[in-house]
């Protein structure tokens, strides 16, 4: 079975735990914070060198970091990777659009919002650029999702996880979905399709 290592309410931790609840994978959840210094003691900086999570450990003992890498690892053959060329690029491209724009500003409000540990990096300066390129990302999203229900279509895949990962906490950060209709109509299809689990979801013990 594999193992995911993972801190239960980052966005990024809850993303393979997401697909493996769609697609019906089970694994074994090891909670690694970096809240408390987890994510740097040594014994998981030895399977880790980055000393972050998510970290996915295969049963023979592989190890793969980054989560939208492990969204392609787990989610190669389901049905949220296109099989078309062109339409899987267009998967890659949101997803890469996830890690540079909008986890760099959306997730990282959110997180100097919500951590205490984290709030002495809010300056207002900070906060203030944050708020202005996670609300411009939003933007791009909001075109996008007016035109079609999925990020990449009709259908949705891997990138439509990797971007409601967080674009579903984004109040938390301060952000008005109110204003991103599409959006939130988005995060409603994503939320009724089959299996889905909410970000604290672990599975059951003897169901890993």
């Amino acid at each position: 079975m594999i193992t995911i290592y993972g801190m239960l309410d980052s966005g990024n931790c809850y993303k393979p735990r997401l697909l493996c609840a769609l697609l019906g994978i089970p694994f074994c959840h090891v909670e690694v914070s970096m809240l408390d210094g987890g994510t740097k003691r040594p014994d998981f900086v030895a399977l880790n060198p980055k000393g972050q999570v998510p970290l996915l450990v295969l049963e023979d003992g592989r190890r793969l970091s980054e989560s939208n890498a492990i969204l392609v690892y787990l989610g190669e053959g389901s049905r949220f990777v296109p099989a078309e060329p062109f339409e899987n690029a267009r998967m890659l491209q949101w997803m890469f659009f996830e890690q540079n724009a909008h986890e760099l500003s959306v997730a990282m409000r959110r997180s100097l919002t919500v951590y205490e540990e984290r709030r002495h990096l809010a300056t207002p300066e900070r906060m203030a650029d944050l708020l202005a390129r996670g609300e411009a990302a939003l933007v791009v999203m909001e075109r996008q999702l007016a035109e079609a229900p999925f990020l990449v279509g009709e259908e949705p895949t891997l990138a439509d996880l990797a971007l409601y990962a967080y674009t579903h906490l984004a109040q938390e950060g301060g952000f008005d979905l109110s204003r991103c209709p599409a959006i939130r109509r988005w995060l409603g299809r994503i939320e009724a399709l089959p299996s889905h689990r909410p970000l604290t979801w672990l599975p059951e013990p003897d169901a890993a």
